[in-house]
């Protein structure tokens, strides 16, 4: 048995110009709703798939683990731990999740292992009995990052995995640890090495997108983050993966869109890529 359930982090309110990089806002807030200080709302949505014998978590989103300053200035919407509460209503607990895959290590996607802020008090790693997998080079990247995006990184959490004794830094598109139901697509563009976790399911794969395609306006193949690294090679990645997947009947699941958490894939005559058959949650999609 395996059943995946789309599971809500906290969300964020984030600048519409750097989500959209050089697309005008004449185009891109046509997509999506934007408020009188230019920012659009996105999600931080993780994926958790329920196992016979085991239960995994893709990404955890931001938490609360900034001080209130920080968690205004970054547009961070509530004060309690999300995610915390959405496995609480799948029946579950952090204690219960036994492997934690990372696409990488920037806040938005890991910043939830943390405990939530607390004055005087240290953040400390939850999830106690899970096994974390992360890239080599995202790994590598956040250790040494970069600075760019050196902001981007939780010098504490970086220090946490490393001394939990239960880090698995993988360099091959598959793991033991996950069996071969799964398997990782390697992507550079937005950030080196940053791993999206396709999972086997009987109608065609369901990939994690992570930040190459955060939600359904960019599935479209010009259309960027300025936060991405390296653009015109996410382009090329996004091409090469899509091509991929609507040839697979693959599925796409977004991690920030605000009101997507998978789709399906089309392409047409032109080569024009789109999502279809848009659900805005998943609940026990199950093989």
């Amino acid at each position: 048995m395996r059943k995946l359930t789309s599971l809500i982090g906290n969300s964020q309110w984030l600048d519409g110009g750097a989500m959209f990089g050089n697309a005008p806002k004449a185009m891109w807030s046509k997509w999506i709703e934007v408020d009188d200080d230019n920012r659009i709302p996105l999600a931080c949505r993780a994926l958790l798939i329920e196992e016979d014998d085991r239960n995994i978590l893709l990404e955890t989103g931001i938490g609360t683990f900034f001080e209130p300053k920080l968690r205004s200035r970054f547009g961070i919407a509530e004060d309690n731990h999300v995610l915390l509460d959405s496995l609480a209503k799948a029946g579950k607990t952090h204690q219960d999740i036994d492997i934690i895959i990372l696409s990488h290590l920037h806040f938005d996607h890991a910043g939830g292992l943390l405990s939530p802020w607390e004055e005087g008090k240290e953040s400390e790693l939850l999830f106690p009995n899970a096994q974390y997998i992360v890239g080599k080079e995202a790994w590598n990247r956040a250790t040494n990052p970069h600075p760019r995006d050196r902001a981007s990184y939780i010098p504490k959490l970086i220090e946490l995995l490393e001394q939990s004794g239960r880090l698995h830094i993988v360099d091959s598109e598959q793991t033991e640890l996950l069996g071969n139901d799964y398997r990782f697509h390697l992507s550079n563009g937005h950030s080196p090495g940053m791993l999206l976790t396709e999972v086997a399911m009987p109608e065609g794969p369901v990939v994690f997108m992570a930040d190459l395609i955060p939600g359904t306006p960019w599935v479209h193949l010009p259309i960027t983050m300025g936060y991405d690294r390296f653009p015109e090679g996410l382009i090329e990645e996004k091409t090469n993966l899509l091509n991929d997947l609507v040839e697979r009947n693959g599925r796409l699941f977004y991690t920030h869109d605000h009101s997507a958490s998978i789709s399906g894939l089309t392409k047409d005559e032109r080569g024009r890529f789109k999502a279809e058959n848009i659900h805005s949650e998943i609940v026990a999609l199950q093989h």
